[in-house]
């Protein structure tokens, strides 16, 4: 039994940490092969070492680039990569051009195909991520739904029969770090000085925020505008077009950090007062230690943090600033992301639908 698991991206690199694991514990083979979308260490070598993943056992590093670019350089050295190794399944992570690029070789190259983060929707066609989404699900065989949610989704398309709720594979990963961060510090609070619970955690990167100088300077400006410290992790993304727009990033009460590590991430968002960001993954971090998180995004595909209280969905400007300095929601019990046990039961199928 052999899976391959493809991966690019930060979120991805999180959610291979318990299949990795996992893989260990049920004596599966696992290949790993990294496609280079995340090119700054901060972003990926730094993940591997941080979560215990071994070392990856193909690198495409493919970098940056249009999204045509970037999808059909991975495509074209997926093709001989599967044929390499021969895997039993092709797992694929979420909704990046990583993803979409594995799942177009394997599935002409009639390679079985399961997809981990199977039927998450935000009904927004002009985000890239959809159409890879989308995509990936219909080219898929196994289809991994985290959510009940998502798999009503899959069912709506017709795709019922491949579908199995499986529970969320981040939820493990960070169930598992949190349990080790209990007498952490807060990078940001050691560095800027900040006390617990007296500033926010913020990342943009989305090309909806950074593509034109008018949309990043309203996101950051509103930033800058809360009413106590916001610290952004600068994705680099961020920084090259704040670059090419000619613009500083850090105003008002909005400062400048690197990118962190996923340890220091948690330690610093456990004891930030709130997490306003664009990115999908942290959305559901920031519900699952309980850190109100605001989304300068239309919709989202984790809608139960919407539904919560948890999450609010903003446009940049005074909607952003007041959901910002919002108070903390109503406390909750509700767990619609599984019990921290999701690998091994992606392990298991993987397993128990083998050809």
């Amino acid at each position: 039994m052999k899976i391959m698991s493809v991966v690019g991206a930060r979120p991805q690199f999180v959610k291979l940490a318990p299949i990795a694991h996992a893989c260990a514990r049920a004596n599966v083979e696992h290949i790993i092969v990294h496609t280079g979308q995340h090119y700054d260490p901060m972003l990926s070598d730094a993940f591997f070492a941080d979560l215990n993943i071994p070392a990856p056992d193909e690198h495409l590093g493919v970098g940056s680039g249009s999204h045509g670019v970037q999808t059909g350089a991975m495509l074209a050295a997926m093709d001989e990569i599967i044929l390499k190794h021969q895997p039993d399944w092709v797992l694929v992570y979420g909704d990046t051009n990583s993803t979409t690029a594995a799942a177009l070789s394997a599935v002409k190259l009639h390679f079985p195909i399961a997809h981990l983060e199977a039927g998450l929707r935000s009904f927004n066609r002009e985000m890239p991520e959809e159409i890879n989404r989308i995509v990936t699900d219909h080219c898929a065989d196994l289809l991994l739904a985290p959510t009940e949610v998502a798999a009503k989704h899959l069912e709506n398309e017709g795709l019922a029969p491949r579908t199995v709720v499986v529970g969320d594979v981040m939820t493990d990963v960070l169930m598992e770090t949190k349990a080790k961060l209990a007498d952490a510090k807060s990078p940001i609070m050691e560095e800027f000085g900040f006390a617990a619970g007296s500033y926010s955690l913020a990342t943009i990167h989305r090309p909806a925020n950074t593509d034109t100088k008018e949309q990043l300077e309203a996101v950051l400006d509103s930033l800058g505008a809360v009413d106590h410290p916001v610290v952004i992790l600068a994705h680099p993304r961020l920084v090259a077009k704040a670059a090419e727009h000619g613009i500083e990033i850090a105003r008002g009460n909005l400062h400048l950090h690197a990118p962190l590590a996923y340890p220091d991430l948690l330690a610093s968002a456990m004891s930030a007062r709130g997490i306003i960001t664009d990115s999908g993954g942290l959305q559901k971090e920031a519900f699952l230690l309980r850190v109100p998180c605001t989304t300068v995004r239309p919709q989202t595909e984790w809608v139960e943090t919407v539904e919560c209280g948890w999450n609010v969905l903003v446009n940049a400007g005074t909607q952003l600033v007041e959901a910002a300095q919002r108070p903390m929601p109503p406390a909750t019990d509700y767990a619609p992301y599984g019990d921290g046990k999701a690998a091994d039961r992606v392990v298991a199928e993987l397993i128990a639908n083998t050809r």
